[in-house]
């Protein structure tokens, strides 16, 4: 038997050129190492971390993933999908819009689903796990419970073969990171726009670095939705991202896959641009890590400037919010959601046993499967999902 890793299979995803793109190592919570929140990437992809920290046994295996057996099955109901398009700070956006089948001619509640960090596209896929699908499922869990939703690709992660010219050009540059809220808002009226959702029944689900996204929807949008938080962080960005890459470089460290010199190193570079951002000084010159360049430079020190708590306090009182986190998650700890839920008055948190950062169940007794696709979406999201609908109208 094969001991695979979540890094074995490296299809590409949706045409996807994943070299154009930065990525993180997305592993298991008991993996060799745990993944790093990357920026959503523009230009060179930035890989000297990747590089050395996926040499420490991260792809074990060259064999075949399945085998030819059939995966897991698939959460919630298929509901009925099609394509939409709209414009989104200056660029098209493409998205699919999901409707619950139905028996009558009613409306139903309507979701906005935003994805991670990083090139992650519409159904939750990116370079560094091309078959995550965890927006994907979640719109089959919506789906299910009634619900429709719109998923969407955010600036720089769709399949670069679609892509607009004008969109190509500005992903070899810095852009203002605000496209993205103004891509949210967009998303958000293409929602609400579609004649089976009922506008005044909506929700904003974001997972990981999209909660913070959702927690901001009452500033961006004209509107006060619900929010469902998958997998949120607790920390202002680049704490996480410091806490992140010292697990990982550790554990590589202990494998020798990385050397005690070039550990220090990476570290201290870590530490040194995150002080270079926050106070608004120039980068470091020759970063290791190849997390803080110029391109990156402008999102990242707008993506730290929100701290989750604080976000969390700010929202209006009687906003409904559920929490959705798995206790297999590397990349968000449980001490990060706890501090989350400090800022969360009445909010209703669900933590899922054996469940990692994808919402997929996670097992790493020996000979387990680790393949994103192999492994089943976490079957206590749907009933959470539905309970906390039920309870809203």
């Amino acid at each position: 038997m094969c001991a695979h890793t979540e890094r074995d299979r490296a299809r590409p995803g949706r045409g996807r050129r994943a070299g154009r793109y930065a990525v993180g190592v997305s592993t298991p919570a008991s993996s060799a190492a745990p993944s790093t929140t990357t920026a959503p990437a523009t230009g060179r992809a930035r890989t000297a971390l990747v590089a050395a920290l996926a040499a420490g046994a991260l792809l074990v295996t060259a064999c075949s993933p399945t085998d030819g057996e059939d995966g897991p099955g698939l959460p919630g109901r298929a509901g009925d999908e099609r394509e939409v398009s709209f414009e989104g700070g200056g660029f098209a956006v493409s998205g699919t819009f999901t409707a619950p089948a139905r028996t009558d001619d009613g409306t139903v509640p309507g979701v906005l689903i935003i994805s991670g960090s990083g090139p992650t596209d519409r159904d939750g896929n990116g370079p560094g796990r091309p078959e995550a699908d965890t927006n994907l499922n979640l719109a089959r869990v919506l789906s299910g419970a009634g619900a429709a939703s719109l998923r969407y690709d955010k600036f720089g992660s769709g399949d670069p073969a679609e892509m607009d010219d004008a969109e190509l050009e500005a992903m070899e540059r810095s852009v203002d990171p605000r496209v993205y809220d103004e891509q949210m808002a967009a998303a958000y009226a293409e929602l609400v726009a579609q004649p089976e959702v009922d506008p005044e029944r909506t929700v904003v689900l974001g997972h990981s670095e999209g909660a913070l996204f959702a927690l901001r929807a009452h500033e961006v949008l004209d509107a006060e939705p619900a929010l469902v938080l998958a997998a949120p962080p607790g920390t202002r960005m680049l704490d996480l991202i410091d806490r992140q890459v010292t697990e990982q470089i550790r554990s590589a460290e202990a494998q020798g896959a990385v050397g005690e010199v070039g550990a220090a190193e990476m570290l201290s570079d870590v530490r040194a641009g995150r002080a270079a951002i926050r106070a608004g000084t120039e980068l470091p010159p020759d970063d290791t890590t190849g997390l803080f360049d110029e391109q990156n430079e402008a999102y990242l020190a707008w993506i730290d400037a929100f701290d989750p708590v604080e976000l969390a306090e700010e929202l209006p009182a009687s906003t409904p919010v559920l929490v959705l986190w798995g206790d297999e998650d590397a990349q968000v700890n449980e001490e990060e959601v706890d501090l989350l839920m400090t800022g969360l008055s009445g909010a209703e948190r669900v933590d899922l046993p054996g469940v990692d950062h994808i919402l997929r169940e996670y097992d790493d007794s020996p000979g387990a499967v680790a393949l994103d696709a192999d492994r089943p979406f976490a079957p206590a999201v749907a009933p959470a999902v539905e309970d906390f609908l039920d309870g809203l109208w």
